[in-house]
């Protein structure tokens, strides 16, 4: 969001926060992209914020509350929030349990475990999702229409728009089984606590086999998720490149530098395999490490 929207995100998150009872002197930005999230004090409640039309806010709400009846390892709606989603000025609100860092870091077994619980969980969940190849051609229509990616070299265009519609027949030609996943299930949605591994943001929870989750996380957590199949994994891997790839170069994107982004990740499809996981390309690029640290 732009300054003057996360001003505006910011009061709306305050005044839900206050209408149940909640002090919210203060709000804290941890995530800006095309929603905030907010840290709200001292009430210490979690805040995500989206222009009303651009988020799927009850479904994530419906989706975590499903998940945590069941145990299963997902960051909790704040309780005094209940199921809502709230409106104010333009903006859904939900509210969410703040959870604070663990100190130790996150081991790729502990990862891997988690991961496969929340599979298992999602796996009992009986809610509609789209199919992950919605997100396909989320990005083949970026590359394929110059006003959307003006930047966007033709060569580049042929190119990106060429291995998307490659692997999109290549996966759909495994016929692997599906159901419902995280979508982006990377160490940035994964909060390391003294609970453990809780997973968060399901705005992208989608219909897929489980590697197309896999290929959004660290090789050594993939190591020990048992029975993934690596043919599928290697594919889905070049597609989560391709398709971040198609995303960096589209006309708005709130990306921090994401044209620099856009084209080292082409570089990186040019080279050819073994296809490397998004974090190994992006952390020497941002200059920091992701959180949590996995180790």
């Amino acid at each position: 969001m732009e300054w003057g929207e996360v001003t505006r995100a910011v009061a709306a998150a305050r005044s839900v926060a206050m209408s149940l009872g909640l002090p919210a002197d203060d709000a804290r930005v941890l995530h800006n992209s095309n929603k905030v999230v907010l840290r709200l004090l001292p009430c210490d409640v979690v805040a995500r914020v989206a222009v009303v039309g651009q988020e799927v806010a009850a479904f994530e709400v419906e989706l975590a509350q499903g998940l945590a009846k069941i145990g299963g390892p997902v960051g909790p709606v704040e309780p005094s929030a209940g199921a809502r989603v709230f409106v104010r000025d333009g903006f859904a609100v939900t509210l969410w349990t703040y959870h604070a860092p663990a100190t130790s870091h996150l081991s790729p077994a502990a990862y891997a475990a988690a991961l496969e619980r929340l599979h298992t969980g999602l796996r009992t969940i009986d809610m509609p999702g789209p199919r992950f190849t919605d997100r396909i051609t989320e990005a083949q229509e970026v590359v394929a229409d110059p006003d959307r990616s003006p930047q966007l070299a033709d060569a580049d265009r042929v190119f990106l728009g060429g291995t998307l519609a490659d692997l999109r027949r290549a996966i759909a030609a495994r016929d692997a089984g599906e159901q419902l996943l995280h979508g982006e299930p990377h160490p940035g949605n994964v909060l390391n606590t003294n609970q453990g591994p809780l997973f968060i943001d399901w705005e992208t929870c989608c219909r897929g086999p489980v590697e197309f989750d896999l290929a959004h996380v660290p090789a050594a957590v993939c190591a020990h998720y048992p029975g993934a199949d690596q043919g599928l994994l290697e594919e889905c891997r070049q597609l989560v490149i391709a398709m971040v790839a198609a995303w960096r170069w589209e006309r708005g994107d709130q990306f921090p530098d994401g044209m620099r982004f856009g084209q080292e990740l082409l570089r990186v499809l040019r080279q050819g395999p073994p296809w490397p996981t998004l974090d190994t390309v992006t952390r020497p690029m941002d200059g920091r490490e992701k959180s949590p640290q996995v180790s």
